[in-house]
């Protein structure tokens, strides 16, 4: 499991947008970009090339599971 430390520095590659643990992945707070990344082994997968775009309704379920507002 990722320090909350660690999670505190880590952003998305992409957007530069803060990221919410959501089981075994990373999900970017970004609406625009929706990015998911992998986490395997204790580390994260932090390529976009290797990252999945979330649909827009998964990834405002998530947001609001985690209490975030989009």
């Amino acid at each position: 499991m990722l320090s909350q430390d660690l999670l505190d520095i880590l952003c998305c590659p992409e957007s530069k947008a803060d990221l919410i643990l959501e089981n075994n992945f990373l999900v970017s707070t970004d609406k625009a970009t929706r990015r998911r990344y992998k986490i395997e082994n204790d580390i994260p997968i932090m390529l976009i090339d290797e990252s999945e775009q979330l649909s827009l309704e998964e990834w405002q379920a998530i947001m609001q599971k985690h209490g975030k507002k989009f």
